[in-house]
């Protein structure tokens, strides 16, 4: 089976500067790769639940992001990695936990875009940086967040996500992370902790949609400003 021979750094989702390998090429391979996870995780949970809303939409906005990295990656000469991410991907036969898997997938994802943008200068790339984590603060993680809301809200109860004080503590762990995150303290450690949790209650509390869509304004009021 095909490897990619930068296959740890492209898991850790952050650039090494002590290797031989271009800053630009690790951070063009890894935005790419992460759009092979996002795709292959979000084609398997429409495999398992059928064509359903947030899944279309947001894996329709996925393939557009992949075709506007790839173009990146053509005009700069760096070699596509290889996508292994369909034999890793295990999605859940919960459809709301397919859901909170999703509002994680795209907090990890807004954390990876400010890294690599700290570490990359030439406009262009930065401008579809820039787009691909505002798609994930305004799109994709509000979506992921209404559907776990209205999911639990058309159970009518919470008795099959454990006790309130468990969900009290999920809540209280995604909502940091997040704000953390909104505040550009990236903490990979606590943002990795999301995955350990495949249940996040009362998510419906984070308001992430208005925060998101500040957040990134400002972002781009900034590169406006650096050009």
């Amino acid at each position: 089976m095909e490897r990619n021979s930068d296959e740890v750094l492209l898991l850790n989702k952050k650039v090494d500067k002590t290797l031989d390998q271009e800053v630009l090429h690790q951070v063009l391979r890894i935005a790419v790769y992460d759009q092979f996870r996002s795709y292959e995780t979000y084609c398997e949970m429409i495999d398992i639940h059928g064509s359903i809303e947030p899944l279309n939409e947001i894996l329709e906005s996925v393939q557009s992001h992949y075709c506007a990295v790839i173009t990146v990656l053509e005009r700069y000469e760096v070699e596509v990695p290889f996508n292994d991410w369909y034999e890793k991907v295990k999605v859940s036969d919960n459809l709301v936990e397919c859901f909170e898997v999703g509002v994680a997938l795209e907090i990890q994802n807004i954390a990876m875009y400010e890294d690599l943008l700290e570490c990359i200068e030439e406009e262009d790339i930065r401008e579809v940086l820039y787009k691909l984590q505002a798609a994930s603060y305004n799109c994709h993680l509000p979506k992921f967040r209404q559907a776990v809301a209205n999911s639990y809200n058309q159970n009518g109860n919470t008795s099959d996500i454990g006790s309130q004080e468990d969900m009290m503590s999920k809540l209280g762990e995604y909502q940091e992370v997040f704000e953390s995150v909104m505040q550009g303290d990236v903490d990979q450690a606590k943002i990795a902790q999301l995955f350990q949790n495949s249940n996040v209650a009362l998510l419906s509390g984070l308001a992430l949609g208005g925060l998101g869509t500040v957040v990134v304004k400002d972002m781009f009021n900034k590169n406006n400003k650096e050009e």
